[in-house]
């Protein structure tokens, strides 16, 4: 990394000369200067500005047709957000802290944000940033950034994770000494940090690390029962070790449809590899459209493949809770049941979520991704496998978040069986996903099955009256279409009619 950075004229130079016509002086600084030092894409730009901040940044916005917005008038602190080749960027002014700007420096939270550049390119780098940049490592400028704002606890692990560095030692014990101090921060500001995350690579590697630090605790506090909670055969770890082996599975999955770049890792999950090429081979012809279904958004910067992760992360925290013992006759040897742990677990994920703020859709797709993760592998061991009532059924009660389901499943079994994966029961799990996502892809294209009848041909046509039998008989109508034994109008009345005449 070279000391010298060299930015492109826009929109650094249109700053500069803004502010020398204000009579201020105004540094690139932070994770744009960061980003640049090691090639990254730059959307956002921070600086800091010795003058009136705020009217800089006015100045800037109606310079250059943005909109801006004042973040802490108090602090003298505003956002310009701009609209360039149809991308969104931020440029942030913020008035020093301090006397001058290497104050200001020494002042932020870690050594790689700590990073100006002057006029002429020149590195201003009072803390080593950019030696802890080359030694990717995420350092603290001091224990008492974490006194300021705890929240920073959580930035140094999501900082880690965005850029792939370590934590240094003695940011690591600072954090540890201070976890419980995150409660301090606000469950919004929590939730963000914790999304950026999920969103990163090698996510399981990265819970690992907040729940090493003692950060998980006050994050998802459920997590604190599963590293207790034992499980007996199939598995083979207890809860939290399982946990992250299927984040990790899921993950995988992401790379392999193409959701997430890069490439898969097997930190944690000992799946063979013949598995994983089973997995390929069956999401092949689904790979575009579940690609643009996990990408679809659902609340700001928040998508669908980041609750997969979430969902992952959540999906057994209802074990510990519903936990039985069965000693079975003539052995010795104590088995553990979970029954209904699902249903548990989707209660206890959606008041987590709550709890961090999420939003009511997030909160329930995420619930229903627990509540049904078990059910693609009943389907699987059904007789007759998946049937098109089955799948019918199935995403009745999943909506849109079935997809999701159908991964998890994938995911959870992959970790629970790992090296001993059974072909025979793996094959039905991998043909009970194709049938439905098969199901998927086909009512997708078709926007949903054409109904046949309506409410009012059943009461016009059999004499009927409005109320509940109407719906139970739609119902039926529409679960004999999506099974294929019924394909007209002609044939939904008859069956109606069997069904009211009790035949």
């Amino acid at each position: 990394m070279s000391a010298e950075i060299h930015f492109p004229q826009w929109p650094v130079e249109v700053v500069r000369r803004i502010a020398a016509e204000r009579g201020a002086r105004v540094w690139p600084v932070g994770g744009s200067v960061r980003d640049a030092l090691m090639g990254r894409a730059r959307h956002d730009w921070d600086f800091a500005v010795e003058g009136d901040a705020l009217g800089l940044a006015r100045t800037v916005a109606d310079t250059l047709g943005g909109a801006f917005y004042p973040l802490d008038e108090e602090r003298d602190t505003g956002r310009v957000i701009l609209w360039r080749e149809e991308r969104r960027i931020e440029l942030d002014f913020a008035r020093l802290r301090g006397p001058d700007l290497e104050s200001d420096l020494r002042g932020r939270d870690f050594t790689v944000n700590a990073i100006a550049v002057g006029p002429g390119g020149e590195l201003i780098d009072p803390t080593g940033g950019l030696a802890d940049l080359q030694a990717r490592l995420v350092r603290a400028i001091g224990p008492e950034a974490f006194d300021q704002d705890p929240l920073r606890m959580l930035r140094a692990v999501r900082l880690a994770a965005e850029l792939g560095f370590r934590l240094e030692e003695q940011t690591s014990r600072w954090i540890a000494q201070r976890a419980r101090e995150l409660l301090r921060s606000s469950p919004e500001r929590v939730r963000d940090e914790f999304v950026r995350i999920l969103n990163a690579p090698s996510v399981a590697y990265y819970l690992q690390i907040l729940d090493e630090l003692g950060l998980m605790d006050f994050i998802i506090p459920e997590v604190d029962a599963l590293r207790e909670q034992q499980q007996t055969s199939p598995h083979r770890f207890n809860v939290w070790w399982h946990t992250l082996m299927t984040v990790e599975a899921a993950e995988n999955i992401l790379h392999i449809l193409g959701v997430l770049r890069g490439e898969m890792e097997t930190l944690y999950v000992d799946a063979p590899t013949w598995a994983w090429d089973d997995v390929r081979e069956m999401l092949e012809p689904f790979a575009a459209l579940l690609t643009d279904h996990l990408r679809q958004p659902v609340a700001f910067r928040r998508y669908r493949r980041t609750l997969s992760i979430l969902a992952a992360l959540l999906h057994d925290i209802g074990k510990p809770l519903t936990c039985t013992e069965e000693v079975k006759p003539g052995e010795e040897k104590i088995v553990l049941h979970f029954y209904g742990h699902e249903n548990v677990g989707a209660r206890l994920a959606a008041d987590r979520m709550r709890a961090l703020r999420f939003s009511r859709a997030e909160t329930d797709a995420v619930a229903r991704m627990i509540r049904a993760h078990l059910r693609p592998s009943f389907l699987a061991d059904a007789p007759g496998g998946v049937t098109g009532r089955a799948a019918y059924r199935f995403f009745k009660a999943t909506g849109e978040s079935g997809v999701e389901v159908v991964l998890l499943a994938l995911a959870d079994h992959l970790s629970i069986w790992g090296p001993n994966l059974q072909p025979d029961r793996w094959e039905r799990r991998l043909e009970a996903a194709r049938r439905l996502l098969t199901y998927y892809s086909e009512r997708v294209g078709q926007k949903g099955q054409p109904r046949l009848v309506t409410g009012e041909d059943l009461m016009q046509e059999l004499g009927l009256s409005p109320g509940p039998q109407i719906g139970r008989l739609l119902e039926a109508i529409q679960e004999a279409q999506a099974e294929g034994t019924i394909r007209t109008r002609e044939e939904a009345l008859d069956l109606a009619r069997r069904m009211v005449q009790g035949r």
